[in-house]
């Protein structure tokens, strides 16, 4: 699932990417510190999964999650250190209520349900339309790139490095926006800041800290995120079976 975490705290934040970190089937695809940020990286990201905040600033979670029509809307978990707001929460059909210190047992529960009801839906999101070709400027002049020809992405700030062999190129877009685009069964993110063609990976060892190691077909080693570990051999099964 791809989820997006919303609150003005940035220690409140952390505290919930921390504990998806857990979930191996789970993915922080972005953040956002107020209500109309949050509008935004909905409508943008098409998370599965948004985590917000009640009580922020200017535009509050109630309002923001009720901007989006109820067909467009992604399962919502509100967060919140006060519960005079539960019942508008189920109003604009939340599917939970966690209150502030968030308990973990608390935590893990709703994160179940949130499964539970991403796997009951019958149109799940997809991902925007797939890329089939890139533009980068190289210098003066303005390159395309075709998706096929990349072994793996990088992110670099606001931008994506793309490895193409032993060249790289610098596409101005995010990481983050730019994996809700990439055909799922093309490319896999194996670390918060890298993507790799599946078709590429020629091997992978296990570490000792439930991370992994993985090596391209050009020798080009790359580490895997204990976060990502299950979602690239999931990858790597349905390439092979393929």
């Amino acid at each position: 699932m791809r989820v997006l975490v919303v609150d003005d705290e940035p220690l409140a934040r952390r505290g919930i990417i921390a504990r998806l970190a857990r979930e191996e089937d789970m993915t922080v695809v972005g953040e956002a510190a107020d209500g109309a940020s949050a509008v935004s990286a909905m409508n943008e990201l098409k998370p599965d999964l948004v985590f917000i905040d009640i009580a922020m600033p200017a535009l509050d979670g109630l309002s923001a999650v009720a901007m989006l029509p109820w067909e467009h809307r992604p399962i919502v978990i509100f967060v919140s250190a006060f519960d005079q707001f539960a019942i508008q929460a189920f109003q604009v059909r939340a599917l939970d209520y966690l209150l502030k210190p968030i308990d973990d047992d608390r935590f893990s529960e709703s994160v179940a349900r949130a499964k539970e009801a991403w796997l009951a839906r019958p149109h799940r999101s997809t991902t925007p339309s797939q890329p089939s070709r890139f533009t980068v400027r190289v210098g003066a002049r303005e390159e395309v790139v075709d998706i096929a020809h990349v072994d793996w992405i990088e992110a670099d700030g606001d931008y994506a490095t793309l490895h193409l062999g032993p060249r790289t190129l610098l596409l101005r877009e995010p990481l983050h926006k730019l994996a809700s685009r990439l055909d799922p069964d093309q490319f896999v993110r194996i670390h918060r800041s890298t993507i790799v063609r599946v078709s590429r990976v020629a091997q992978i060892q296990a570490l000792t800290n439930r991370d992994a190691m993985i090596r391209l077909t050009d020798g080009t080693a790359l580490r895997v995120s204990r976060t990502y570990t299950q979602a690239l051999r999931q990858a790597l099964f349905q390439f092979g079976a393929s």
